[in-house]
């Protein structure tokens, strides 16, 4: 009929449209899932997650605790702030196969089970600090350096022999012995404050070729212990040190010596002859009454000026300084102390 040969090109045509957007919507799909991937993968592409790693090569570079030092003011010291222990020593511990050595066709051998805690591996770098000297399971072991501030010590521990930096305040230590530095060659620093140390054998700091610092406020000395020419600042306030406490002349070969600090101590007189290259000479609260004209400069040679010594304090004693005059002519600054 007329009607029917009117629809039949409206249902071609609707069958014709359902097809193609059947056949559309499959590729379409897969289209996506194949794309999706590669949208993902493109938020990756600028990560190098190959520099990543944190190695003791690059950990200088994150961490620097090469002046730790400084993070303590010695008159203002925090008493919650202490270095801890590392590791426990194992009650127990039971020794470990090489797990490196293995035969043709043997599996490499394991730990049991049911072995106590594994001592901890050397540090790469740190070379002699091994987990069985004192030093490095009371205290903190990191690269050359030592940190056994407020560990309970009573005495000094035996140390790495590459140790640098030795940093031992504010314990039980009542003595240094002539063996407890013993072979230490690149030793630059001791700082000993806040122990009750009342005597140091001769040869406890005289035979180390690379100290630098030696700190010893807040003790118990009476007497000086005897240094090394490499010195360049002793720190020796608040302790008990009289001038019978002093070697004749014992400064007079320090010529690397820039900073002498013997603050709070029992001196009647200033040690002479001082070093020419001191900067800093802290005498103040001592009992000192009197000081020869030659204490500063050289009364023959009335052009000499000595440039370096600019810090001298005096204050706190009974010695009146204006009684002194050609004691500074040659200084770049008057001592800081009574002068009437």
């Amino acid at each position: 009929t007329p009607a029917r040969r009117r629809m039949c090109p409206l249902g071609w045509l609707g069958m014709a449209s359902l097809c193609l957007g059947t056949l559309w919507a499959v590729p379409a799909q897969e289209r996506r899932k194949a794309e999706k991937p590669k949208a993902d993968l493109t938020l990756y592409e600028n990560l190098d997650l190959d520099n990543y790693d944190l190695t003791l090569d690059n950990y200088g570079e994150i961490l620097d605790l090469s002046n730790y030092e400084e993070l303590y003011d010695y008159g203002d010291l925090v008493p919650k702030i202490e270095v801890g222990t590392l590791a426990p020593r194992p009650k127990d511990p039971k020794p470990l196969p090489d797990l490196g050595e293995t035969t043709l066709g043997t599996p490499k051998l394991q730990p049991p089970s049911g072995a106590g805690p594994v001592p901890p591996a050397p540090i790469p770098g740190q070379g002699s600090a091994r987990p069985g000297l004192p030093s490095c399971l009371l205290c903190l072991c990191l690269g050359t350096s030592v940190y056994c501030d407020d560990a309970g010590l009573e005495h000094i521990p035996a140390l790495p022999p590459d140790t640098a930096f030795l940093y031992a305040r504010f314990n039980r230590i009542g003595a240094v012995r002539a063996g407890d530095f013993s072979g230490l060659e690149k030793l630059k620093r001791i700082d000993l404050s806040g122990n009750s140390i009342s005597w140091a054998d001769a040869d406890a700091f005289r035979l180390l070729p690379s100290l630098q610092e030696l700190l010893l406020p807040e003790n118990r000395l009476t007497a000086l212990p005897e240094l090394p020419r490499s010195i360049v600042r002793l720190d020796a306030r608040r302790n008990s040190i009289g001038s019978a406490g002093l070697r004749p002349e014992a400064l007079r070969d320090l010529k690397q010596l820039q900073f002498l600090h013997l603050s709070d101590n029992q001196l009647d007189f200033i040690p002479v002859p001082l070093p020419e290259s001191l900067r800093s000479l802290h005498l103040q609260n001592n009992n000192i009454q009197t000081m020869h004209e030659d204490t500063f400069c050289d009364s023959q040679d009335q052009g000499q000026i000595r440039r370096a010594l600019e810090d001298i304090r005096l204050d706190g004693n009974p010695i009146n300084l204006s009684l002194f005059p050609n004691a500074f002519f040659c200084l770049p600054r008057l001592p800081t102390g009574r002068f009437s």
